[in-house]
């Protein structure tokens, strides 16, 4: 599975980003969908997720602000980010999980300005 993410950017703290990920292959609806984050000197950490069959987890830093959503006709996941904080600051990448395999896209970077 080939990843390509996007849309990231610099905003200041308060407004929102939408992260896009297209997804090749043609069974993205069979496909656990997953955003994660890396700040600079940090591990890389699990931001939402959502399984194929329409399950979805936040982390808690990031609970009642982010949504995680997918559209299966476009082979697309979304993160939509809302009040963000300098905290959200990070690189995020896209993750795809189908039968055991595991793939990472390019990450897009965000950066929120206090």
């Amino acid at each position: 599975v080939q990843l390509q993410a996007s849309g990231g950017g610099s905003v200041q703290a308060g407004q929102s980003l939408k992260l896009s990920c297209i997804a090749s292959g043609s069974i993205f609806s069979r496909y656990n969908m997953g955003w994660y984050r890396q700040a600079p000197g940090k591990d890389r950490e699990l931001v939402a997720e959502l399984t194929n069959v329409g399950s979805a987890f936040y982390a808690d830093s990031v609970k009642g602000r982010f949504t995680i959503s997918r559209d299966n006709a476009k082979s697309t996941v979304y993160l939509q980010m809302n009040s963000l904080k300098p905290e959200d600051t990070a690189v995020y990448y896209c993750n795809a999980e189908v039968y055991g395999s595991t793939s990472w896209g390019r990450g897009t970077l965000v950066t929120v300005s206090s």
